[in-house]
């Protein structure tokens, strides 16, 4: 089995996302995932291309059977012999750590074919939202926590079912994904509590000494 990059960025968005989407095959389409997949028809152009020194690899496909995970980089860049991975995502600047993971895994594996330019020290994350990159270092957290991510996901994909929802404040991603009509999250919850109140409101068994 192998994982998809952008599989890593919805299991630490949400687990259940993950599950729904790369082990049972559900994809539904909003408004946010269209605006996205509109942005990315300028950048999922194969290609290269060089401007002013640097020279740019367009939608690059990576693989590691050893991380187990693959999928397509949207930009490669190459300057005075260093490779800088460069994502494009849809929304606005911030500390996405998903973002994160997904742009990591793609450094991980760019490492792994071309080991004589190992150690790769960082790459971009470009927001269509606020029209600017931002930095990502690969520090040896985010590299922990991208391979902690990949097992994590290869064991949820040989679950039977799939995780519960998001609880507390986390649960507010719900509100904007796109599988909310099939996932209903808050419909599950309530089942859930209800369930759970049924149990613990069942009446203690008689103790026939008494």
């Amino acid at each position: 089995m192998i994982i998809p990059f952008s599989a890593l960025n919805a299991l630490e968005y949400c687990p259940r996302r993950f599950y729904y989407e790369y082990v049972q095959g559900e994809m539904l389409v909003n408004a946010f995932v269209l605006e996205g997949q509109l942005l990315h028809q300028g950048v999922d152009q194969p290609g290269l291309l060089t401007e002013k020194g640097v020279e740019r690899i367009h939608r690059l496909y990576l693989c590691s059977e050893r991380l187990r995970t693959a999928g397509y980089l949207d930009l490669l860049e190459e300057e005075r012999g260093k490779l800088v991975p460069v994502e494009y995502k849809r929304g606005k600047e911030g500390r996405w750590l998903n973002d994160h993971i997904q742009l990591c895994a793609q450094a991980l594996c760019l490492e792994e074919h071309l080991p004589h330019l190992a150690p790769l020290t960082h790459g971009y994350i470009f927001y269509f939202g606020s029209r600017r990159r931002q930095q990502v270092l690969f520090l040896p957290e985010l590299r922990q926590k991208t391979q902690e991510s990949i097992q994590l996901a290869l064991e949820l994909a040989r679950e039977p079912g799939p995780p519960v929802p998001l609880q507390g404040k986390a649960a507010r991603r719900c509100r904007d994904c796109s599988l909310l009509p099939l996932c209903l999250p808050e419909e599950v919850r309530a089942l859930q509590e209800q369930e759970q109140e049924d149990t613990t409101g069942q009446a203690m068994p008689g103790c026939n000494l008494c």
